[in-house]
């Protein structure tokens, strides 16, 4: 069995993406490792460069600066990186996304279990959205619980979004993947980083979604019921990056008005509680094992 991995970055230490993190703990698990560095203002390519890990394979990209469409240069970075692929298994972890080293085992034990089984076309891993601190989580079902990051690099799949799958099953019709647990989480670091480093990435971002960028004043605009207390371990290869350059403070805005968003959210998660449901999107579909 061979695993490849693949991602993309640009500006990755500008906007202060644990993406050296995210690449060495890729790198535990899988026998190839694909980045797709796009050309940017900051020293990520050479930093990637100087990584010594021989299954490391880094692809030079420039960026298509007039897609504005809904963030399709994302997905576009992202199967540049998946179409380089070679393995049995392809890998895909954002800059911001991080594997803990007690569940590399377990990944690879999954995924050596499916190998065999053409029903299995992806694993979908649980996630810790990191919000505010690194002893916060977001787990209203706006913030999605489950998500597919592992496809069978024999299918035909594409990215229409930078988070997700389609399968192709005939050339005009398009599906999510049918998809077995991981049984492990991802660890998401994107929204603990600073708080200028997040409104640089905010001002960045908007240009690839044809808006401006909203106003980011901090984290603490927030429903606080969407909230609540992680108290597992960090990855370990993160404790530098969670020192140096992670909020340890949040503090909500109690002046703060939840949106209508975010109150749909209460009763979603009122109604999970009450008939044991979980409502948040899903880009796959579980199904039962042989």
């Amino acid at each position: 069995m061979k695993i490849s991995g693949f991602t993309f970055i640009r500006n990755g230490t500008q906007l202060a993406y644990p993406y050296i993190e995210s690449l060495h703990s890729l790198l535990s698990l899988c026998d190839e490792v694909i980045v797709a560095v796009g050309a940017g203002n900051d020293d990520t390519l050479a930093r990637i460069k100087a990584m010594t890990d021989p299954k490391l394979r880094v692809i030079e990209t420039t960026w298509n600066e007039s897609m504005q469409d809904r963030g399709y240069v994302y997905a576009q970075q992202k199967m540049i990186a998946h179409f380089n692929c070679s393995g049995d298994w392809a890998f895909y972890l954002e800059g911001d996304e991080v594997l803990h080293e007690q569940d590399i085992a377990i990944i690879k034990s999954n995924l050596e279990k499916h190998l065999h089984n053409p029903k299995i076309e992806a694993l979908v891993f649980d996630y810790y959205h990191f919000y505010g601190t690194p002893q916060t989580l977001a787990i209203s079902p706006g913030w999605y619980r489950r998500a597919p990051r592992i496809i069978r690099n024999s299918i035909r799949s594409y990215s229409p979004d930078g988070l997700f799958f389609v399968v192709m099953d005939k050339n005009k019709r398009g599906r999510y993947p049918n998809a077995a647990l991981a049984e492990v989480p991802i660890y998401h670091y994107g929204h603990v980083r600073a708080i200028a480093n997040m409104q640089q990435k905010i001002e960045q971002v908007s240009q690839y979604w044809g808006h401006s960028p909203p106003k980011f004043e901090g984290y603490g605009n927030i429903d606080p019921q969407a909230l609540a207390s992680f108290d597992g371990s960090h990855p370990a290869i993160m404790e530098t990056w969670l020192a140096q350059q992670a909020e340890h403070h949040l503090q909500l805005n109690p002046q703060y008005q939840p949106t209508r968003r975010e109150l749909r959210h209460r009763w979603m998660m009122r109604f999970e509680g009450w008939f044991n449901l979980e409502l948040s999107k899903k880009h796959y579909k579980l199904i039962n094992e042989p």
